[in-house]
């Protein structure tokens, strides 16, 4: 049999795992786990080519099982029901099902279910890996069964450890320096990623070997990022926390991460109005019909003419003067406008289009702020019921500082008349 080199290169042993110390080193999560001898139902959670079916191999050959291993991609519910059906015929003293589960996020939660029954009466010991947030894909129920460990990226350290043992045991491609370094950068922590473009070296001459081959062979690993799952939601937070800081070059950053992700500008230009309003607001009133202008010129340009209108925008929002007052005071007013549905608004300031709703006092003594000095009148406008509330804080930045002394001027106007 043919095995590919990711077949050949995997380690045999936990001691020629790189790059997940924090899991296998001595003080390791999973090795107290296995120095225990009492085998736990695990999810392994991490990029690709992180190592999780390495792993998932070398814990489940630490305790003495029936391993079965499954790839969600391509294996069905039907399977693991026959599986399960077939241990469960075997005697009580039978070695307990350990059972491999690749990209276990592809059951959808419902599915998911089948595996709760089995884990609670010790049919079997369940290990899953997944490269997505368990936290948006995997149920809760099933996920409170199981011990979630963490795989980090691997560091280009630990990119460098997996090459070299390439070098050792397989083939020495006489690299130079400067196409390990670029070898690592292009894997951008993924083992298997590496892995598979040394295998594409390895068909060539020595001679043939040069940045330009590498970069034909590697044809540049695409970003990790799908516009549905976690990579999305972290980068659009990175984004909106570094506009919100106000670092326009780590803004800049993250949103060319998501444009070369696939992402789609026009959520971007959507996602920029959003920030415009609830992180700058009147600090800046020119922010929200910058950013809107720049949603606008993407539309009328696409890509890639129309995205530098948006990274314009990105630099604007970063670099503008900061106020959530308004986003705060509309969370305030929405929240008390929620507890007191129950009160109508004074009469004073109702219309009266019939003549029983004038006799009801509707609009009586109403006072049209224009024909009052200094135009207001300073009357209430809140349910005659609910004390005046206080919702609009402006802060002492930017254009606020102007809203700031309009609102204390009214307040005081007001105090003055009642």
């Amino acid at each position: 049999m043919n095995l590919p080199l990711s077949e050949k290169l995997r380690p045999k042993t936990f001691t020629d795992v790189v790059g997940q110390d924090h899991l296998i080193g001595s003080d390791g999560l999973l090795s107290k786990i296995i120095s225990n001898g009492h085998p736990l139902s695990i999810l392994l959670w991490g990029p690709p080519g992180s190592g999780k079916t390495t792993i998932a191999r070398l814990y489940a050959k630490a305790f003495d099982g029936e391993f079965i291993s499954l790839s969600a991609v391509i294996h069905s519910i039907t399977d693991i029901k026959k599986i399960i059906a077939e241990q469960k015929k075997r005697p009580l003293l039978a070695k307990k099902l350990i059972l491999f589960v690749d990209e276990l996020h592809r059951f959808n939660k419902a599915q998911q279910d089948l595996f709760l029954p089995y884990l609670e009466d010790g049919t079997l010991i369940l290990i899953g890996a997944t490269t997505e947030n368990p936290s948006f894909n995997l149920n809760n129920a099933l996920l409170s069964r199981l011990r979630t460990l963490t795989l980090q990226t691997l560091t280009p350290d630990a990119l460098k450890q997996i090459l070299l043992r390439f070098q050792s045991s397989h083939q020495n491609l006489e690299l130079t320096p400067e196409i390990i370094h670029q070898l690592i950068a292009l894997a951008q922590g993924d083992g298997r990623h590496l892995i598979n473009t040394l295998e594409n070296l390895a068909t060539l001459n020595p001679s043939e070997i040069n940045l330009t081959t590498l970069q034909t062979l590697s044809q540049k690993k695409l970003a990790a990022y799908d516009r549905h799952d976690d990579h999305h939601f972290n980068l659009i937070s990175a984004l909106h926390k570094s506009i919100r800081g106000s670092d326009p070059d780590a803004a800049l950053y993250y949103f060319a991460r998501m444009l070369e992700g696939g992402e789609d500008p026009k959520y971007l230009g959507r996602r920029l109005i959003r920030m415009a309003s609830e992180d700058i607001g009147l600090a800046d009133p020119q922010a929200l019909p910058h950013t809107l202008a720049a949603a606008q010129t993407y539309t009328q340009l696409g890509s890639p003419e129309g995205e530098l209108a948006l990274a314009q925008a990105v630099i604007y929002l970063a670099l503008a003067p900061k106020s959530n007052a308004a986003y705060t005071a509309f969370k305030a007013a929405q929240k008390l406008a929620t507890q007191t549905t129950q009160h109508n608004p004074p009469k004073i300031i109702l219309n009266a289009p019939t003549t029983l709703m004038k006799k009801e006092g509707y609009g009586k003594d109403y006072k049209y702020d224009h024909d009052e000095p200094l135009a207001f009148s300073g009357q209430n406008y809140f349910p005659d019921e609910l004390p005046r509330a206080t919702f609009y804080q402006p802060k002492e930045v930017g254009y606020e500082r102007e809203m700031k002394k309009r609102l204390a001027y009214f307040t005081s106007l007001r105090v003055k008349m009642y």
